[in-house]
């Protein structure tokens, strides 16, 4: 899934891009059947709709929307993918947005149902159902602050169940605890979040780490897991949680709390764990992401198994609570290494890189979707095992905003 919070400024921002290429990209481009499923938004000044596109694969070849892919409704969409499905969801600004949910047959989208949930702030696969979670910005004027929960089931690909939880409960400080994301751990769901005061997302509180424990299908809240060694992990619509092969749970954090618009984290962005069969985080290890990488921040990561990340990499300097990095670095939270990834364009060449990304999880690689400065869109693979990229499939029309493998 990428944010759609940015989809529109990078949208603008690359029109002139596009405009000055000198390729053609009104020449008819083949559709090209395939597991993996493209997320492209058309460049335009206005807020347009994404197209979907399928590909055989990853490593080499052409897609174009022009003429091909299934054009969704609504200028906001986020997406998720649980075994044979495909999920493509509105963000309706607030307000209830259409579902759409697709497999793939004879490798094209195959449409098989359309509902309306929320609008929500965090999403993920938990055992065969998409839980969803809407979060409030602000405290209730009268009564408790309350999150909405939804839970949609994959078989029947409709909403199922939906409930209500404490916003505030799990901070322990007073503050909302806003979920950067939500994963499943165990049979209990794991929530990292930042405390907030109010719409600006300010804290009073920026050097805790907290993720809020729910059971499961009940959402009843267990516990706050806490950690004052790092700032809150993930970042606004980001992924900051993940779980390796042998249940161990890892954990970034970018450090960019802030209040009154200034930086106010003063710990290093870390990566902490919580080992499996525990609910605490481990005392006996913190990863020092700036120490690791030269003074560098984590802003986003891409598990590829065996350890390793695909990293997005801002330098300290730059760093701040949208800024999306621009840099790749693989991780080795074992070894506590980061490497920078050769082959990849230049951070100055580069407008937007996709959010959310694809790895088979074969322990090294990685494919990252990438929007260049001179008008044209890529996917890179990624080669952890050796520290580089190279390129793969070209995308013509658009920018790419999710890639995804539709079993």
């Amino acid at each position: 899934m990428k944010s759609t919070i940015t989809k529109a400024l990078v949208a603008l921002a690359l029109t002139a891009a596009f405009s000055s290429c000198k390729k053609n990209v009104g020449e008819p481009v083949a559709e090209n059947p395939g597991n993996y499923v493209l997320a492209v938004t058309p460049v335009a000044s206005t807020g347009v709709a994404d197209y979907l596109l399928t590909a055989a694969n990853l490593d080499q070849g052409t897609v174009s929307i022009v003429g091909n892919g299934v054009e969704q409704d609504g200028t906001y969409r986020y997406y998720v993918t649980l075994g044979n499905k495909f999920f493509s969801m509105l963000y309706g600004q607030g307000n209830p947005g259409a579902v759409t949910v697709y497999d793939i047959k004879s490798g094209k989208l195959n449409k098989l149902n359309d509902f309306t949930a929320a609008t929500v702030q965090a999403f993920a696969p938990v055992n065969k159902d998409i839980l969803m979670v809407r979060v409030p910005r602000a405290f209730a004027a009268t009564g408790a602050t309350l999150a909405n929960w939804y839970i949609v089931n994959s078989e029947t690909n409709a909403q199922t169940a939906e409930g209500t939880l404490d916003a505030v409960a799990p901070s322990g400080n007073g503050e909302i605890a806003h979920f950067s994301w939500i994963k499943q751990v165990g049979n209990k769901v794991y929530a990292p979040f930042f405390s907030i005061t109010g719409r600006t997302f300010e804290t009073d509180y920026p050097n805790q780490a907290g993720i809020a424990v729910y059971t499961y299908p009940s959402m009843q809240y267990e516990k706050t897991i806490k950690d004052t060694r790092t700032s809150f992990i993930g970042r606004y619509f980001t992924d900051g949680l993940e779980v390796v092969e042998n249940g161990d749970v890892y954990a970034f954090s970018s450090s960019v709390a802030v209040k009154g618009g200034v930086l106010t984290s003063t710990k290093p962005s870390s990566i902490t764990r919580i080992k499996s069969g525990t609910s605490e985080f481990d005392l006996s290890y913190l990863m020092d992401v700036e120490a690791a990488s030269g003074n560098n921040v984590i802003t986003n990561w891409l598990y590829v198994g065996q350890n390793k990340f695909v990293a997005n990499m801002e330098p300290k300097a730059t760093r701040g609570a949208y800024t999306a990095g621009k840099r790749l670095a693989i991780v080795d939270v074992v070894n506590k290494t980061v490497s920078p990834v050769s082959g990849f364009p230049e951070a100055a060449n580069i407008a937007s890189m996709t959010h959310t990304n694809y790895s088979p999880r074969d322990g090294k690689t990685g494919y990252i979707g990438v929007n260049l400065t001179d008008g044209t869109t890529w996917v890179y693979k990624v080669d952890a095992s050796n520290n580089t990229a190279t390129r793969g499939l070209k995308v013509e029309g658009g920018l790419i905003t999710a890639i995804q493998r539709v079993n």
